[in-house]
């Protein structure tokens, strides 16, 4: 049976192309999708099953975190302060060895999917192994969930070589085929990871199959330099000689980009995973953004794993997005504070190819949103609910959650996921960890 939803906002946010805020309007649920927005005085005459009034509150889009590794929460904080290869080779690696598995990653990926629906993200686009423990960790929290399906040419615990990391993706799939709120997509590790002919594979597999390319690419000067040593060109040039440069294409982090690289990523219609917090832990350094955006790049924004950001929140991320871009040019006028909102909604859904179903507040599309509750102190007065998004609320004023129509979060509480349980899992892993 239908159910209609009256929700009464004090600022209603749909992220339209240019800023636009909406006071005293009213937007109408039905069902999954956004039937529309309305004045306070046109939703009189709207007969509904319920109303929710949220005077304090801005109405917006669910964040989209355009890339992380959900499962990694299980070894959030157990190496720190460390370069990207040191800490990948030395100490990540080795502990995935022992530890992962298909238990590993359904516990670890619902308590960071409990972590990111409090903090308002709606979305997640993932890349690990076991890849049906993530999307059933994604059913469960109700949560919108791209499975990222890992790719090396090196053995791990989840398959020994490329042809077998290809092969399990591909029956893990099936089982899942159908479910609206999962997508899977081929997640090459890196271009430093991954062989000539197995990026060939992927691209004519994407092709066959209809699905996205996640990849991390030009994180750090070391990938870069280790390019041209062996390769004789730079990791992006490689890839674009290989058909990955595609819009199909999601490349994280690209912090050591030139002008030329820019230009590329723009004309092959590629989206950026932005990915702020873990660029500046791993001290990998900070991605030309704002040249991207002038130059039509379509930019969205990550937490990255919480094994090296060390949390999975979108609104720390925003607002250091921002500020280390100014900071970087020397310009407070680069990356607006609507530029980041648009990162961590719109533009990140265009990313997943759903920019016609998620990622803005508008009539028909699929209601992925969340409510902020601008009261505290620490957020008034409110001359500009935009401003107070990115440089004042935090995550812990995200009142409400609804994906695809459904509230997964109501008055701070997850709905369909015990928190009890998913502390009581994480404690024990930890010992396990720790015992090893």
């Amino acid at each position: 049976m239908s159910r209609t939803t009256l929700i009464h906002a004090g600022w209603i946010l749909p992220m339209a192309d240019e800023p636009l805020v909406l006071r005293d309007h009213v937007l109408v649920l039905k069902d999954a999708h956004i039937e529309a927005i309305v004045t306070a005085e046109q939703a009189q005459t709207i007969v509904a099953d319920e109303t929710l009034h949220l005077p304090q509150h801005v109405l917006m889009p669910g964040l989209v975190n355009l890339h992380g590794h959900s499962a990694m929460t299980l070894l959030r904080g157990l190496a720190d302060d460390l370069a990207l290869m040191d800490w990948l080779n030395n100490h990540i690696w080795p502990a995935e060895g022992k530890h992962v598995s298909d238990a590993f990653v359904h516990d670890g990926s619902v308590l960071a999917m409990a972590e990111m629906l409090l903090g308002g993200t709606t979305t997640i686009n993932d890349m690990y192994f076991y890849h049906g423990a993530v999307a059933r960790a994604g059913l469960k929290a109700g949560m919108r969930t791209f499975v990222g399906c890992s790719i090396l040419e090196f053995p791990t615990n989840y398959a020994q070589n490329s042809a077998q990391y290809i092969e399990k993706s591909l029956a893990e799939a099936q089982e899942f085929t159908g479910e609206e709120l999962v997508q899977f997509v081929w997640a090459p590790h890196a271009p430093y990871t991954v062989s000539d002919d197995t990026f060939r594979t992927v691209v004519d597999l994407a092709d066959k199959h209809d699905w996205l390319i996640h990849c991390h690419i030009h994180e750090t000067a070391f990938e870069v330099e280790s390019s041209v040593s062996e390769h004789g060109k730079r990791p992006l040039a490689r890839l674009d000689g290989l058909g990955v440069l595609n819009p199909r294409l999601i490349a994280a982090h690209m912090v050591h980009t030139n002008v030329e690289e820019v230009a590329l990523a723009a004309e092959r219609g590629i989206s950026v995973a932005h990915n702020p917090a873990s660029n500046m832990k791993l001290a990998s350094g900070c991605a030309p953004i704002q040249a991207m955006l002038d130059a039509g790049v379509n930019v969205g924004l990550g937490t990255d794993g919480a094994a090296s950001n060390n949390k999975l929140d979108m609104f720390a991320d925003m607002r250091l997005g921002a500020l280390i871009a100014k900071g970087f040019s020397q310009n407070p006028t680069d990356v607006k504070a609507y530029d980041v909102l648009k990162m961590a909604t719109i533009n990140g859904a265009k990313a997943l190819h759903l920019g016609d179903k998620i990622g803005s507040l508008e009539a028909g599309k699929q209601a992925d949103m969340i409510a902020v509750d601008l009261s505290a102190i620490a957020t008034q007065p409110v001359f500009d609910p935009i401003s107070h998004l990115v440089y004042a609320a935090d995550r812990n004023q995200v009142s409400h959650v609804w994906v695809n129509g459904e509230a997964v979060v109501q008055n701070r509480v997850l709905t369909r996921l015990d928190q009890a349980e998913i502390l009581a899992n994480a404690e024990a892993w930890q010992r396990k960890i720790v015992a090893a």
